[in-house]
Protein backbone atom coordinates (compact mmCIF):
# COMPACT_ATOMS: atom_id res chain seq x y z
CA UNK A 1 0.00 0.00 0.00
CA UNK A 2 1.34 3.39 -0.37
CA UNK A 3 0.33 5.31 3.10
CA UNK A 4 0.79 9.35 3.64
CA UNK A 5 1.05 10.77 6.70
CA UNK A 6 0.52 14.69 7.21
CA UNK A 7 3.92 15.42 9.59
CA UNK A 8 3.68 19.29 8.69
CA UNK A 9 2.89 19.55 12.27
CA UNK A 10 5.91 17.45 13.51
CA UNK A 11 8.18 20.55 15.01
CA UNK A 12 5.37 21.10 17.88
CA UNK A 13 5.23 19.79 21.20
CA UNK A 14 2.40 17.67 22.02
CA UNK A 15 0.91 16.58 18.97
CA UNK A 16 4.09 17.03 17.00
CA UNK A 17 5.36 14.46 19.65
CA UNK A 18 3.03 12.14 18.52
CA UNK A 19 3.73 12.52 15.50
CA UNK A 20 7.41 11.88 15.44
CA UNK A 21 7.13 8.59 17.42
CA UNK A 22 4.44 7.38 14.90
CA UNK A 23 6.94 8.00 12.02
CA UNK A 24 9.98 6.27 14.10
CA UNK A 25 8.10 3.10 15.11
CA UNK A 26 6.65 2.58 11.99
CA UNK A 27 9.69 3.33 10.17
CA UNK A 28 11.17 0.42 12.63
CA UNK A 29 8.77 -2.07 11.95
CA UNK A 30 6.92 -1.86 8.88
CA UNK A 31 9.26 -2.63 5.51
CA UNK A 32 6.22 -3.44 3.33
CA UNK A 33 4.19 -0.89 2.79
CA UNK A 34 5.58 2.42 1.22
CA UNK A 35 5.07 6.12 2.94
CA UNK A 36 4.90 9.43 1.56
CA UNK A 37 5.46 12.06 4.69
CA UNK A 38 4.03 15.71 3.98
CA UNK A 39 6.53 17.76 5.98
CA UNK A 40 7.75 21.10 6.62
CA UNK A 41 11.41 22.23 5.68
CA UNK A 42 12.33 22.06 9.55
CA UNK A 43 11.68 17.99 9.50
CA UNK A 44 13.82 15.97 10.95
CA UNK A 45 14.44 12.83 8.77
CA UNK A 46 16.90 11.10 11.24
CA UNK A 47 13.81 9.92 13.31
CA UNK A 48 13.13 7.55 10.13
CA UNK A 49 15.26 4.30 10.66
CA UNK A 50 15.24 2.75 7.31
CA UNK A 51 14.48 5.22 4.47
CA UNK A 52 14.34 2.99 1.42
CA UNK A 53 10.29 2.85 1.66
CA UNK A 54 10.03 6.42 3.37
CA UNK A 55 9.70 9.76 0.81
CA UNK A 56 9.71 12.97 1.75
CA UNK A 57 7.16 15.58 0.25
CA UNK A 58 8.46 18.94 1.30
CA UNK A 59 5.62 22.09 1.38
CA UNK A 60 5.27 25.33 3.11
CA UNK A 61 1.61 24.77 3.83
CA UNK A 62 0.38 25.63 6.98
CA UNK A 63 -2.34 23.99 9.08
CA UNK A 64 -5.34 26.29 9.70
CA UNK A 65 -4.64 28.11 6.65
CA UNK A 66 -6.59 28.79 3.55
CA UNK A 67 -3.83 27.08 1.43
CA UNK A 68 -4.32 24.01 3.29
CA UNK A 69 -8.14 23.81 1.99
CA UNK A 70 -7.34 24.73 -1.34
CA UNK A 71 -4.00 23.54 -2.54
CA UNK A 72 -3.17 20.65 -0.16
CA UNK A 73 -5.39 17.90 -1.72
CA UNK A 74 -3.76 18.47 -5.00
CA UNK A 75 -0.22 18.00 -3.59
CA UNK A 76 -1.62 14.78 -1.90
CA UNK A 77 -3.49 13.69 -4.95
CA UNK A 78 -0.31 13.75 -6.98
CA UNK A 79 0.84 10.30 -4.60
CA UNK A 80 -1.89 8.91 -5.61
CA UNK A 81 -2.59 7.39 -2.09
CA UNK A 82 -3.98 4.23 -1.03
CA UNK A 83 -4.50 5.99 1.92
CA UNK A 84 -3.85 8.69 4.10
CA UNK A 85 -3.29 9.76 7.82
CA UNK A 86 -4.00 12.81 8.82
CA UNK A 87 -2.85 12.67 12.69
CA UNK A 88 -4.32 15.74 13.93
CA UNK A 89 -7.79 17.04 12.66
CA UNK A 90 -7.12 19.74 10.25
CA UNK A 91 -8.02 17.76 7.42
CA UNK A 92 -8.34 19.15 3.93
CA UNK A 93 -12.10 18.55 3.20
CA UNK A 94 -11.71 18.73 -0.56
CA UNK A 95 -9.39 15.77 -0.23
CA UNK A 96 -11.77 12.44 -1.87
CA UNK A 97 -9.61 9.75 -1.67
CA UNK A 98 -9.60 7.33 1.43
CA UNK A 99 -8.41 8.17 4.39
CA UNK A 100 -7.75 8.04 8.70
CA UNK A 101 -8.10 10.93 11.01
CA UNK A 102 -6.64 11.03 14.98
CA UNK A 103 -9.07 13.14 16.86
CA UNK A 104 -6.91 13.88 20.20
CA UNK A 105 -9.45 16.01 21.90
CA UNK A 106 -12.57 18.31 21.75
CA UNK A 107 -11.19 20.67 24.21
CA UNK A 108 -11.96 23.29 21.93
CA UNK A 109 -15.37 22.84 21.77
CA UNK A 110 -15.62 23.35 25.72
CA UNK A 111 -12.73 25.94 26.25
CA UNK A 112 -12.35 28.82 24.01
CA UNK A 113 -8.77 30.50 23.68
CA UNK A 114 -9.53 33.96 22.03
CA UNK A 115 -8.23 36.18 24.41
CA UNK A 116 -4.73 35.06 22.77
CA UNK A 117 -5.56 36.06 19.67
CA UNK A 118 -3.52 39.07 17.90
CA UNK A 119 -7.09 39.53 15.65
CA UNK A 120 -10.41 40.65 16.18
CA UNK A 121 -12.52 38.95 18.09
CA UNK A 122 -15.17 38.13 15.29
CA UNK A 123 -12.70 36.82 12.93
CA UNK A 124 -11.24 34.20 16.43
CA UNK A 125 -15.19 33.62 16.32
CA UNK A 126 -15.35 32.81 12.36
CA UNK A 127 -12.14 30.57 12.88
CA UNK A 128 -13.39 28.51 15.78
CA UNK A 129 -16.97 28.02 13.56
CA UNK A 130 -14.92 27.00 10.76
CA UNK A 131 -12.37 24.26 13.03
CA UNK A 132 -16.07 23.12 14.76
CA UNK A 133 -16.93 22.62 10.70
CA UNK A 134 -13.37 20.96 9.30
CA UNK A 135 -13.76 18.45 12.19
CA UNK A 136 -17.07 17.52 11.82
CA UNK A 137 -16.56 16.98 8.19
CA UNK A 138 -12.89 14.74 8.71
CA UNK A 139 -14.69 12.57 11.29
CA UNK A 140 -17.73 12.41 9.36
CA UNK A 141 -16.00 11.17 6.02
CA UNK A 142 -12.57 9.85 7.61
CA UNK A 143 -12.82 5.96 6.82
CA UNK A 144 -11.45 5.55 10.58
CA UNK A 145 -11.60 7.49 13.56
CA UNK A 146 -8.35 7.05 16.06
CA UNK A 147 -8.63 8.51 19.07
CA UNK A 148 -6.36 8.35 22.43
CA UNK A 149 -9.04 7.40 25.12
CA UNK A 150 -12.26 6.14 25.95
CA UNK A 151 -13.18 9.71 27.45
CA UNK A 152 -12.44 11.24 23.64
CA UNK A 153 -14.07 8.33 22.27
CA UNK A 154 -17.72 9.62 24.16
CA UNK A 155 -17.11 13.29 23.05
CA UNK A 156 -16.54 12.62 19.65
CA UNK A 157 -19.31 10.34 19.41
CA UNK A 158 -21.45 13.15 21.58
CA UNK A 159 -20.33 16.18 19.05
CA UNK A 160 -19.49 14.86 15.81
CA UNK A 161 -22.03 12.40 15.09
CA UNK A 162 -20.43 9.26 14.31
CA UNK A 163 -20.94 5.67 14.96
CA UNK A 164 -19.18 4.03 17.81
CA UNK A 165 -18.17 1.46 15.64
CA UNK A 166 -16.25 3.87 13.34
CA UNK A 167 -13.48 4.66 17.12
CA UNK A 168 -10.84 2.93 17.48
CA UNK A 169 -9.13 3.84 21.00
CA UNK A 170 -5.05 3.45 20.75
CA UNK A 171 -3.76 4.82 24.64
CA UNK A 172 -0.84 6.85 23.97
CA UNK A 173 2.62 5.43 25.09
CA UNK A 174 5.62 6.94 27.00
CA UNK A 175 9.27 6.84 25.82
CA UNK A 176 11.61 4.85 27.68
CA UNK A 177 12.83 7.42 30.51
CA UNK A 178 16.46 9.32 29.27
CA UNK A 179 18.79 9.78 32.33
CA UNK A 180 19.96 13.15 32.66
CA UNK A 181 23.95 13.98 32.39
CA UNK A 182 25.42 15.23 35.49
CA UNK A 183 25.80 18.86 34.76
CA UNK A 184 22.00 19.27 33.65
CA UNK A 185 21.11 17.65 37.00
CA UNK A 186 22.98 19.34 39.62
CA UNK A 187 20.97 22.83 38.60
CA UNK A 188 17.77 21.50 38.71
CA UNK A 189 18.60 19.56 42.11
CA UNK A 190 19.23 23.22 43.67
CA UNK A 191 15.33 23.59 44.44
CA UNK A 192 13.99 21.30 46.72
CA UNK A 193 10.11 20.96 48.08
CA UNK A 194 8.18 21.60 44.14
CA UNK A 195 5.55 20.68 42.74
CA UNK A 196 5.48 20.06 38.44
CA UNK A 197 3.86 21.21 36.01
CA UNK A 198 4.29 20.38 32.48
CA UNK A 199 2.77 21.46 29.33
CA UNK A 200 0.56 24.71 28.03
CA UNK A 201 -1.35 27.30 30.70
CA UNK A 202 -5.02 27.46 28.12
CA UNK A 203 -7.71 28.03 30.67
CA UNK A 204 -8.85 24.25 31.00
CA UNK A 205 -5.42 23.76 32.36
CA UNK A 206 -6.92 25.49 35.60
CA UNK A 207 -3.78 26.38 36.94
CA UNK A 208 -5.61 29.06 39.09
CA UNK A 209 -6.54 26.44 41.68
CA UNK A 210 -3.05 25.28 42.48
CA UNK A 211 -1.98 28.69 42.94
CA UNK A 212 -4.44 29.46 44.61
CA UNK A 213 -3.84 26.30 47.40
CA UNK A 214 -0.27 26.94 47.20
CA UNK A 215 -0.69 30.88 48.56
CA UNK A 216 -3.25 29.35 51.23
CA UNK A 217 -0.87 26.85 52.60
CA UNK A 218 1.96 29.69 52.83
CA UNK A 219 -0.36 32.04 54.09
CA UNK A 220 -2.39 30.07 57.30
CA UNK A 221 0.32 27.28 57.82
CA UNK A 222 3.80 28.84 57.05
CA UNK A 223 4.36 26.57 54.97
CA UNK A 224 6.05 26.81 51.78
CA UNK A 225 5.81 24.95 48.82
CA UNK A 226 7.34 25.38 45.20
CA UNK A 227 5.86 25.02 41.55
CA UNK A 228 7.86 24.93 38.26
CA UNK A 229 6.13 25.22 35.57
CA UNK A 230 7.55 23.66 31.90
CA UNK A 231 6.30 24.49 28.95
CA UNK A 232 6.42 26.53 25.44
CA UNK A 233 5.69 30.59 26.32
CA UNK A 234 2.93 32.33 24.54
CA UNK A 235 0.09 34.42 25.60
CA UNK A 236 -0.88 32.41 28.53
CA UNK A 237 2.14 31.47 29.62
CA UNK A 238 2.84 35.11 30.07
CA UNK A 239 0.12 35.65 31.91
CA UNK A 240 0.74 33.50 34.78
CA UNK A 241 4.10 34.72 34.99
CA UNK A 242 2.45 38.64 35.65
CA UNK A 243 -0.29 37.10 37.49
CA UNK A 244 2.18 34.92 40.47
CA UNK A 245 3.97 38.42 40.84
CA UNK A 246 0.81 40.14 41.25
CA UNK A 247 -0.33 37.61 44.19
CA UNK A 248 3.02 37.61 45.83
CA UNK A 249 4.14 34.29 44.66
CA UNK A 250 7.47 35.01 42.71
CA UNK A 251 9.69 33.25 44.92
CA UNK A 252 7.40 30.01 44.53
CA UNK A 253 6.31 29.51 41.57
CA UNK A 254 9.13 29.25 38.56
CA UNK A 255 8.75 29.25 34.81
CA UNK A 256 11.30 27.37 33.18
CA UNK A 257 10.12 27.33 29.36
CA UNK A 258 11.07 24.88 27.54
CA UNK A 259 13.71 22.20 28.47
CA UNK A 260 15.56 18.88 27.20
CA UNK A 261 14.17 15.30 27.06
CA UNK A 262 16.84 14.39 30.30
CA UNK A 263 16.07 17.74 31.94
CA UNK A 264 12.55 16.53 32.09
CA UNK A 265 13.29 13.46 33.33
CA UNK A 266 15.26 14.62 36.37
CA UNK A 267 12.79 17.03 37.44
CA UNK A 268 9.80 14.73 37.53
CA UNK A 269 12.67 12.34 39.24
CA UNK A 270 13.04 14.63 42.00
CA UNK A 271 10.01 16.43 42.68
CA UNK A 272 7.23 15.79 45.24
CA UNK A 273 4.78 14.99 42.81
CA UNK A 274 3.53 16.10 39.38
CA UNK A 275 0.38 18.09 39.58
CA UNK A 276 -2.50 17.82 36.60
CA UNK A 277 -5.55 20.18 37.98
CA UNK A 278 -7.15 20.46 34.16
CA UNK A 279 -10.75 20.23 33.99
CA UNK A 280 -10.49 18.38 30.37
CA UNK A 281 -7.83 16.27 28.89
CA UNK A 282 -7.74 13.96 25.87
CA UNK A 283 -5.63 11.71 27.50
CA UNK A 284 -2.31 13.62 29.59
CA UNK A 285 0.21 12.74 28.46
CA UNK A 286 2.86 14.53 30.93
CA UNK A 287 1.04 12.38 33.79
CA UNK A 288 1.70 9.01 32.33
CA UNK A 289 5.56 10.12 31.85
CA UNK A 290 5.73 11.66 35.61
CA UNK A 291 4.03 8.32 36.69
CA UNK A 292 6.18 6.25 33.95
CA UNK A 293 9.31 8.08 36.03
CA UNK A 294 8.18 6.59 39.55
CA UNK A 295 6.66 10.54 40.38
CA UNK A 296 3.51 10.84 42.58
CA UNK A 297 0.21 12.23 40.86
CA UNK A 298 -1.96 14.72 42.37
CA UNK A 299 -4.46 14.82 39.23
CA UNK A 300 -8.36 16.44 39.30
CA UNK A 301 -10.91 14.04 39.71
CA UNK A 302 -12.49 14.14 35.80
CA UNK A 303 -12.99 10.74 34.16
CA UNK A 304 -9.54 10.85 31.56
CA UNK A 305 -7.60 10.60 35.06
CA UNK A 306 -9.41 8.01 36.45
CA UNK A 307 -9.08 6.53 33.08
CA UNK A 308 -5.37 6.98 32.91
CA UNK A 309 -4.33 6.95 36.04
CA UNK A 310 -6.54 4.27 37.79
CA UNK A 311 -5.37 4.11 41.33
CA UNK A 312 -1.90 4.78 40.39
CA UNK A 313 -3.03 8.81 41.73
CA UNK A 314 -3.97 11.06 44.17
CA UNK A 315 -6.97 12.68 43.11
CA UNK A 316 -8.64 15.93 44.21
CA UNK A 317 -11.89 17.29 43.85
CA UNK A 318 -12.41 19.88 41.46
CA UNK A 319 -15.18 22.03 43.51
CA UNK A 320 -13.60 21.75 46.95
CA UNK A 321 -10.54 23.81 47.10
CA UNK A 322 -9.75 22.65 50.83
CA UNK A 323 -9.60 19.13 49.75
CA UNK A 324 -6.72 20.27 46.98
CA UNK A 325 -5.17 22.07 50.44
CA UNK A 326 -5.56 18.64 52.27
CA UNK A 327 -4.05 16.72 49.34
CA UNK A 328 -0.84 18.94 48.97
CA UNK A 329 -0.39 19.32 52.91
CA UNK A 330 -0.16 14.89 52.75
CA UNK A 331 2.40 15.29 49.86
CA UNK A 332 4.23 17.97 51.54
CA UNK A 333 4.59 15.72 54.62
CA UNK A 334 5.88 12.55 53.08
CA UNK A 335 8.26 14.01 50.94
CA UNK A 336 9.91 15.94 53.93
Amino acid sequence: MKIGIDARFCNESGVGRYIRNLIKSLSEIDDVNDYFVFVSQQFDNKIIKDKKTWKLITTDMRWHALNEQLKFPSLLNKANLDLMHFPYFSVPIFYRRPFVVTIHDLILHHFATGEATTRSQLLYFLKLQAYKFVMKASAQKAKKIITVSASSKDEIIKHLKVSPEKIAITYEGVELPVIASESEAISLKKTNNYLLHVGNLYPHKNMDIVLRAIKRIRDEENVLINLLIVGKEDHFYFKYKRKVEDIGLKDQVKFLGEVTDSELQELYKNSLAYISPSLMEGFDLPTAEAMASNCLVLVSDIPVHHEICQEAAVYFSLEDEEDLIKKLKEVYSKGN
